[in-house]
C-alpha cells in the first residue's frame, strides 16, 4: 500500500520529467541607451534538453521555437483622422488600457502551420492575437479597425515585429533567432519568452528579462523631468531665451 501512495505521489514528477526543458538566454541582459544609440540586435539563443537525451527525429516529429520579446505596456489612445471639406481634422476614437511599447515575435516556422487560432490567442502569437484590453465597449468591426490601426502605425516605427522563419534550428537541439532594436525603443522591463511546439502544442516555456535604460546625460535629463519636472520647465525655458537672445546678437553683429 505504501508503495502504491509514494507511485502515486511520484507520478506527476515522473511525468513532467518526460517532457523537454527550454534553457533560453540572451545576447543582452542591459542596453544603455545614449545620446549615439542608433539601435541594436539582440541574440536569443538557448537549447532544448530532450528526456534521457533522446532527439526526436527531424522527419517524423519535427519541433519548432516561437519567441516573443516584450516591453512594458501602457495606455494608449488611438485617434482616426478623416477628410472634412478638405481637411484632415480629428474623427473617432478610442482607448486602450494596456498595449505593449515593443512587441516582437519570431518563429521557425509561420505561426498558421505551427499552432491553431486558440493557442495563439492564448499565448498572443502574432500581431493579430494581440490583447490590447479596450476601455469602452464599441462593436467588434470597431476594435479591430484601431487595433489594426495601432497596430499599422508601430509597424511603421520599429516598435512592432514579426518574422516567421527567423528561428534557426540546429540539429533539433541549439536555436537562435536576432530581434532588432530600434533607436526609439522605450525604457522599461522587457521579457523575452520562447515556447517550445510541437504538434500544435506548446510543450515548454521559459522567459528571461531585459532591462532597457537611458544612460548619461539622457538617463539624468530622463530622470530631472520625472522627479523635478516644475524645476526642469523653467530651466528649459530659460535656456530657449538664452539662446534665442544669443542667436540675436550674433546675427545682429554679422
Amino acid at each position: 500500500m505504501r508503495r502504491a501512495l509514494a507511485l502515486l505521489m511520484l507520478a506527476p514528477l515522473l511525468l513532467g520529467a518526460a517532457k523537454p526543458v527550454l534553457v533560453p538566454d540572451v545576447s543582452q541582459r542591459d542596453i544603455d541607451i545614449i545620446y549615439s544609440f542608433t539601435g541594436a540586435e539582440l541574440l536569443l539563443f538557448g537549447a532544448i534538453l530532450y528526456p534521457r537525451g533522446r532527439v526526436p527525429d527531424p522527419g517524423k516529429d519535427q519541433a519548432d521555437i516561437v519567441i516573443v520579446v516584450k516591453g512594458p505596456t501602457e495606455a494608449v489612445q488611438v485617434r482616426e483622422k478623416q477628410k472634412v471639406a478638405g481637411i484632415w481634422v480629428n474623427a473617432e476614437r478610442m482607448r486602450y488600457r494596456s498595449a505593449p511599447t515593443f512587441y516582437a515575435v519570431a518563429s521557425s516556422r509561420p505561426l498558421d502551420t505551427i499552432v491553431d487560432d486558440r493557442t495563439r490567442a492564448i499565448y498572443e502569437m502574432g500581431l493579430d492575437r494581440l490583447q490590447l484590453s479596450p476601455a469602452s465597449g464599441t462593436s467588434a468591426d470597431t476594435q479591430q479597425r484601431f487595433a489594426a490601426g495601432l497596430v499599422d502605425l508601430r509597424r511603421r516605427h520599429g516598435l512592432y515585429y514579426e518574422s516567421p522563419d527567423a528561428v534557426e534550428i540546429t540539429d533539433g537541439v541549439l536555436y537562435r533567432a536576432r530581434i532588432p532594436i530600434p533607436a526609439r525603443v522605450p525604457v522599461g522591463r522587457f521579457t523575452a519568452e520562447t515556447f517550445l511546439v510541437r504538434d500544435g502544442h506548446v510543450l515548454a516555456a521559459a522567459t528571461r528579462e531585459i532591462i532597457i535604460r537611458k544612460s548619461g546625460f539622457e538617463r539624468f535629463v530622463a530622470r530631472a523631468a520625472n522627479h523635478a519636472s516644475l524645476l526642469y520647465g523653467l530651466c528649459a525655458v530659460a535656456l530657449s531665451v538664452v539662446l534665442g537672445w544669443g542667436a540675436g546678437a550674433l546675427w545682429r553683429r554679422f
